[in-house]
């Protein structure tokens, strides 16, 4: 099953060039999509563009994460493993260690 949408143009709140893509997917999934597009009265061309935001900008953040942990490693900023061990059990506790 083909799942298409498309914006066209330049939305009013958004003034951001766009482009149409168009994707398959399992048609369960596009069965969920067209439910919770009704569900919240919105379209189903706004539910997919949420969550492909929200999967982008996750993923932009997680390549932020990894670039600025392998700098770190670089740079020499490393824990002991005893130490983050530590850390981690203080969790539990009602004090825990910073």
């Amino acid at each position: 099953m083909r799942f298409r949408w498309a914006t066209i143009g330049v939305q009013p709140e958004s003034p951001v060039r766009t482009k149409v893509l168009t994707v398959e997917v399992p048609a369960p999934l596009a069965d969920q999509i067209g439910r919770l597009a009704v569900r919240q009265d919105r379209s189903q061309d706004a539910v997919v563009r949420e969550a492909l935001t929200a999967w982008a900008d996750r993923e932009e953040r997680l390549r932020t994460l990894t670039l600025e942990g392998m700098a770190d490693v670089d740079a020499d900023r490393l824990v002991e493993q005893a130490a983050m061990e530590a850390w981690a059990e203080g969790l539990d506790s009602d004090s825990p260690r910073r």
